[in-house]
C-alpha cells in the first residue's frame, strides 16, 4: 500500500508543479520536484511519527537516491569548463553520489551529526568543482574574455 501511495504523491506533486510552471516568473523540474517532495513530506511524516517507519523507510530511500543522482547529473551539466584534468565529470560523480548517498541514509535514520557532516562535506565538493576558477578583485582571465565574446557575438546573431 505504501508505494501506491508513493506513487499517486509523484503523480500529484509533479502535477502541481508542472501547473506552477505555467504562471511562476521561473521555472523548475516538476518530476524532480515530485520525487523529493514526496521523501520530504515522507520523510517528516516518519519522524514525527504519524507515517510508519517499516512501510515507508524503503521507499523513501529508493527516492532519496534517485534524487542524489538525479541532483549530480543536473550539476554535472553546469559544471564550468576548465583545463584541470583531475576534475572529470567522473570525478565529480565519484565524490558528489556516495556523499549525497552518505548524507540521505544519515537523513533516514535520523542523526543530525551525520547529516551536517555530510552537507558540509557536499558544500565542499560543490566549491572544489564550481568555485575553483573564481578571480576575485583580480583582472578577468583571457577564458572569461573570450567566453563574455562569444556571448555577445550569439545574442547579435539573431
Amino acid at each position: 500500500m505504501a508505494i501506491v501511495i508513493v506513487v499517486a504523491s509523484i503523480f500529484v506533486l509533479t502535477g502541481v508543479a508542472w501547473a506552477a510552471n505555467k504562471i511562476l516568473p521561473f521555472r523548475f523540474c516538476p518530476i524532480c520536484v515530485g520525487v523529493s517532495g514526496t521523501w520530504i513530506w515522507m520523510l517528516v511524516g516518519m519522524e514525527i511519527g504519524t507515517l510508519p517507519i517499516t512501510n515507508y523507510q524503503l521507499p523513501v530511500a529508493l527516492l532519496m537516491g534517485g534524487t542524489v543522482v538525479g541532483l549530480a547529473y543536473q550539476l554535472e551539466k553546469r559544471l564550468p569548463a576548465g583545463d584541470d584534468r583531475w576534475q572529470t565529470p567522473l570525478l565529480w560523480k565519484m565524490l558528489f553520489i556516495p556523499t549525497g548517498f552518505f548524507g540521505a541514509y544519515s537523513l533516514l535514520v535520523a542523526s543530525r551529526s551525520l547529516s551536517t557532516a555530510a552537507a558540509v562535506l557536499l558544500a565542499v565538493i560543490v566549491a572544489v568543482f564550481f568555485y575553483r576558477g573564481t578571480r576575485v578583485g583580480g583582472p578577468p582571465s583571457k577564458e572569461t574574455k573570450t567566453v563574455a565574446e562569444l556571448e555577445k557575438k550569439m545574442k547579435q546573431c539573431c
